[in-house]
């Protein structure tokens, strides 16, 4: 069986997935605690906090599409679209270390999953069958 078929690699995938998932729920129910991936204090003036919530709901909701997205793929897909969806996972994550570095730190708690993301999309793309 070709390495990009593995049970290892779905299994990998659905850990992504439920990552992306279990962080998704968390910035929509936790928004404030969301805020500290990316290094960022809750806002004190209640205007500010409301615009910072509902940013971490959209933020939410798109963690949580990335994760059912890869679910998806993982479990009735390709195994190149799940390989592809994973490495624009992984883009997603490195904008997010992107957002962190220009705030001076915590880049490397998302650039490090982006390179996760993207070997094992990699990987179930077949670069190594």
């Amino acid at each position: 069986m070709p390495l990009s078929q593995s049970v290892g690699l779905r299994l990998a995938s659905s850990a992504i997935a439920t990552t992306c998932i279990a962080f998704g729920v968390n910035a929509i129910l936790r928004p404030d605690h969301a805020l500290t991936f990316f290094e960022f204090r809750p806002p004190s003036a209640r205007e500010d906090k409301l615009i910072v919530d509902s940013l971490m709901a959209i933020y939410g909701v798109r963690d949580i599409f990335m994760g059912a997205a890869i679910l998806a793929a993982s479990h009735l897909g390709t195994h190149s679209a799940l390989g592809w969806i994973l490495i624009a996972t992984s883009g997603v994550a490195l904008a997010d270390g992107l957002v962190c570095w220009n705030n001076g730190q915590g880049e490397w708690n998302h650039w490090g999953y982006a390179l996760v993301a993207a070997v094992i999309g990699s990987l179930s793309l077949g670069i190594f069958d």
